[in-house]
């Protein structure tokens, strides 16, 4: 792993600590060329929305949350064109097509571990983004 990959990682790492779901925090960095940072994100409700009980249930919680990549690309400050998106868990299908839509080229993730592994599709997402021509790299977190 290179260090910019260990720094961007870290860096979602922290920001996924900014979302409010109690059973699962993303965090997405997307970096351009040279290693500029242009756009951070974590899942949550839009703004304005509580973070209250609907946080709670799986199924309130799924029809509202923005994604992490989501909110990344919404907040980018300049092109994410050619960029590469670190990820703290691996896209859903939903979002590496958005990541496509927005000319995402590379996304590093960390592999998935614990109960999320167990609800996790990786060879679906793999599949998907080499689909989609993107290229995926996954690193297992050193615990």
């Amino acid at each position: 792993m290179n260090k910019w990959d260990v720094r961007f990682l870290q860096m979602a790492t922290f920001v996924s600590t900014w979302s409010k779901d109690p059973s699962t925090q993303v965090g997405a960095v997307i970096a351009d060329k040279d290693n500029r940072m242009v756009g951070l994100g974590y899942n949550g409700f839009p703004r304005g929305v509580a973070d209250d009980h609907r946080l709670q249930s799986r199924e309130q919680k799924y029809k509202l949350v923005i994604h992490a990549e989501e909110n990344a690309i919404l907040n980018s400050t300049a092109t994410t064109h050619g960029c590469t998106i670190f990820l703290t868990h691996p896209p859903c299908l939903h979002c590496s097509g958005m990541l496509k839509q927005a000319g995402i080229s590379k996304v590093v993730f960390e592999e998935p571990t614990g109960a999320f592994k167990s609800r996790w599709n990786l060879d679906e997402t793999l599949n998907y983004l080499k689909e989609l021509e993107i290229e995926a790299i996954g690193y297992r977190r050193s615990e």
